[in-house]
């Protein structure tokens, strides 16, 4: 059995805007089209990706324009890791409560279920906050897998 090698497709940084979401999408769909994902696993890594990236300019950031979305993807075997860092303000996944997806129309209320959605459409959903340390500003790191289907 081989041993499964890392491969950096690329490291692009984006501006924080969301007239730049489609440049991300597009990035990372070239990473999906590297292993043949399907269609609709394309689809929700893009999805994804850009409730992520939205979720970066809105909350992290406040609005456009205040920071860069550095977006790394890999490839391992049939596994696309995307990895989206920025400089923004401090996220914490364990302060947003589960949704409740079910709610009657007249109880709904807009916003609350992007982090609910990436983790239905990715296999795996990470948040890490680094500190800053010397030089380095720090910031969220937002790692995000999907597995290809055999």
């Amino acid at each position: 059995m081989s041993p499964k090698v890392n491969r950096v497709i690329k490291t692009a940084s984006f501006p924080g805007r969301y007239d730049h979401l489609i440049k991300i999408s597009e990035f990372v769909t070239q990473a999906a089209n590297n292993i043949c994902f399907k269609d609709d696993a394309i689809y929700a890594i893009q999805m994804a990706v850009d409730e992520a990236c939205t979720n970066i300019i809105e909350h992290a950031y406040a609005s456009e324009g205040q920071g860069d979305i550095q977006c790394t993807c890999l490839i391992r075997d049939n596994e696309l890791t995307i990895i989206l860092h920025d400089h923004g303000k401090p996220f914490d996944p364990s302060r947003i409560p589960e949704p409740n997806v079910f709610p009657r129309l007249e109880d709904r209320q807009s916003g609350g279920l992007g982090l609910y959605f990436m983790r239905q459409m990715m296999d795996k959903v990470e948040f890490r906050f680094d500190p800053p340390s010397g030089s380095d500003p720090g910031g969220n790191v937002l790692t995000l897998i999907k597995r290809k289907e055999p």
